[in-house]
């Protein structure tokens, strides 16, 4: 009896799960999507069910030791074999667990999605895009992001930080103003977010990354109708950019860097001993003597641990310099957002590590003061004055160098190495500006 009513219980509880599941996905996501109100409900599955299985992990090998110290000091079968029977059981629910997170990470990585552009009354904006897109590049599968209001815009092409970052949802939150004016699309460059496994990390150079980006570009071109784009890009994106236009000028309207990189190894050995200077003067021993411990860069060997040791520094004197406008970042915020699944949340993490450690030394040899002097499309920088990432006296040096139809240097006075996040709606303004008003 008891027996029958076990059963019982668990399939009125089966059937339950499976009718709020239905629920879900029929009545009410589609109706969070315009709100990205699906990521807190998934968000908090994927960790619960992430916690559980850890629990559950540890409650097993507990017991396993438990049943092991019971086997050594007590030899008595009636003692031994209830915890066999624990292990069992608690080998089941592991078990079954595993198969949930399984589940809920398929799930994930089919349930993504760019929310909707929707105007003040939430609805869908006639004739808008917002798509997030699997497209080959040179063979490899890699993932885009395209937004805007009107697809017969000017293509932005925007080029993330890194190499190995992922910006889907930064840039959909930080540059939606430029959404009215353009068709803003992010890549997830191979090695990065959501295309981490697209190419194998020995395989990923700098001339990989210029090819992966001249094909995407002549997918936009093609795709919208259109003959050049514009690209703008960030940190390591910025040298892609200049790298990019360089050699392909045909296909770009103009060019726009933020927290411009012109030498890497002139930028490393500035971060290291900006990083030093700043940590005496806070009287931080602790910091002066590890980042001497590891020597001066570059590095060729522990790359993103060293080199985290003086930028995450830096990084943090920026979040606390009063001169500097929405410091910090929001990494959980980005992590958590429906472009990704629960698989390429680790991969989020994943490439800011690995991909950046196997590639930054393969960018030692870049200094466009001497490779790079003119471009045929125009240029903007567009620099903060207070980036201490990225040093400015060398974006100075290089613009006044460089040659091209036309040229800017802009300063926004309350920026560190992220305008656009620094600043956001003054880099909007500015972007429109330079790119459309000027032209």
């Amino acid at each position: 009896m008891k027996s029958s009513l076990g059963k019982k219980t668990y399939v009125i509880m089966a059937v339950l799960v499976i009718a709020i599941i239905a629920a879900y996905f029929i009545f009410i996501r589609s109706r969070l999507k315009p709100t990205i109100g699906t990521v807190p409900i998934e968000f908090t599955i994927e960790i619960i069910s992430i916690l559980a299985l850890f629990i559950s992990f540890l409650i097993m090998i507990v017991t396993i030791i438990i049943t092991i110290g019971v086997v050594l000091f007590n030899r008595k079968k009636s003692r031994i074999k209830p915890w066999i029977l624990k292990i069992r059981k608690q080998f089941i629910v592991t078990a079954a667990l595993i198969f949930v997170l399984c589940i809920v990470t398929v799930s994930s990585q089919h349930m993504t999605y760019t929310p909707p552009i929707v105007d003040g009354n939430g609805n869908t904006v006639s004739g808008s895009i917002a798509e997030l897109k699997k497209i080959k590049l040179c063979g490899s599968d890699e993932w885009i992001t395209i937004r805007g209001k009107n697809i017969n815009k000017p293509i932005l092409l925007f080029l993330a930080g890194g190499p190995g970052g992922s910006q889907l949802s930064e840039t959909r939150d930080q540059l939606k103003a430029l959404e009215d004016k353009f068709v803003i699309v992010n890549w997830d460059q191979a090695g990065a977010g959501k295309s981490y496994n697209a190419v194998r990390i020995n395989l990923l150079t700098p001339k990989r990354y210029i090819e992966d980006a001249h094909e995407l570009t002549k997918y936009l071109c093609k795709r919208f109708n259109k003959k050049k784009i514009y690209v703008c890009g960030e940190s390591w994106g910025s040298a892609l950019g200049i790298m990019l236009v360089k050699q392909y000028p045909e296909l770009f309207y103009a060019f726009v860097g933020t927290g411009q990189m012109v030498s890497f190894v002139d930028t490393e050995l500035y971060c290291y001993n900006t990083a030093i200077q700043i940590a005496k003067e806070k009287g931080d021993n602790n910091m002066v003597q590890k980042l001497k411990s590891q020597s001066k860069p570059p590095y060729y060997s522990k790359v993103t641990s060293k080199s985290a040791s003086y930028l995450m520094y830096l990084s943090n004197c920026m979040s606390k310099d009063p001169n500097i406008s929405n410091p910090g970042y929001h990494t959980l915020r980005d992590i958590a957002a429906p472009e990704y699944g629960l698989h390429d949340k680790l991969n989020f993490i994943l490439g800011t590590v690995n991909t950046f450690d196997h590639v930054y030394p393969k960018l030692y040899g870049i200094d466009f003061r001497k490779q790079i002097k003119k471009i045929d499309v125009p240029v903007y920088f567009l620099e903060g004055r207070h980036d201490v990432n990225t040093p400015t006296q060398l974006t100075q040096e290089y613009y006044q160098m460089i040659k091209a139809p036309s040229k800017k240097l802009i300063w926004f006075e309350h920026s560190g190495h992220d305008p656009w996040m620094n600043e956001p709606k003054k880099f909007c303004n500015t972007i429109v500006n330079v790119l459309l008003k000027s032209n």
